[in-house]
């Protein structure tokens, strides 16, 4: 898997020696927002952000989802790295290079905008080109920004957050993160046996739950289609 520590990739796998065997998800470290007023510090242009993802990531297929639903492609450009981790993390190739930046590892986009930094490179990554920076590594953010702050750019002016349904859909994002999302993540990631065995009942109730629930209607919350789904 690899780290950064003060900007230099390091070998290592998650520890979770100190959770007793469970994977613990650290927060992501690039909160910004792009706003359409701009009043942000990254205002809403047409080329100006560009997304880094995985196809073999769930927390990128999202926002790649968005991208296409919110008819963003020819706004927002695309960089996509190998499915296949290279021991140096995320990697392009000559077949999935970076044409924007020219990068060949996911870890140069995160050194690129913090040159001392820390941590997981993860990804999707929204990139800013003008201040060479990463606006947001976290795919629920970025989401929301899909949303609605580039809707001058686009035919597609529908709200997937609706304010009326905004608790439901809070609510049910919360769950299926703890419990699907970062719930695959704790099983694959465990330590111990028996954090595995807690994490994979976790994940599969949760599966279940929401099988009983799209049983019963076609959306998670109401009756349109939110970023929930």
């Amino acid at each position: 898997m690899g780290y950064l520590r003060d900007g230099v990739w390091n070998d290592g796998w998650y520890d979770t020696r100190e959770s007793a065997g469970e994977f613990l998800r650290p927060d992501a470290s690039f909160r910004g927002r792009v706003s359409a007023d701009g009043s942000s510090g990254y205002p809403a242009e047409r080329g100006r952000y560009r997304l880094y993802v995985s196809y073999a990531c769930p927390w990128a297929h999202r926002t790649l989802i968005f991208r296409k639903l919110k008819g963003l492609e020819d706004v927002i450009p695309l960089s996509v790295v190998e499915p296949v981790m290279s021991p140096e993390g995320w990697a392009f190739s000559a077949e999935l290079p970076d044409d924007g930046n020219g990068f060949t590892h996911m870890h140069q986009v995160y050194t690129g905008a913090r040159p001392g930094y820390s941590g997981r490179v993860t990804v999707p990554v929204l990139w800013d080109r003008e201040t060479r920076t990463i606006v947001s590594n976290e795919s629920s953010e970025i989401l929301r920004m899909l949303n609605s702050e580039f809707n001058a750019f686009t035919e597609n002016r529908a709200d997937y957050y609706p304010e009326p349904l905004r608790r439901d859909i809070d609510a049910i994002n919360g769950y299926v993160y703890d419990r699907i999302n970062n719930g695959v993540y704790r099983c694959g990631f465990a330590g111990t046996q028996q954090a595995y065995e807690a994490a994979f009942d976790r994940l599969f109730g949760a599966l279940d739950e929401l099988e009983s629930r799209l049983g019963r209607r076609c959306y998670l919350a109401g009756d349109q289609i939110t970023e929930a789904d």
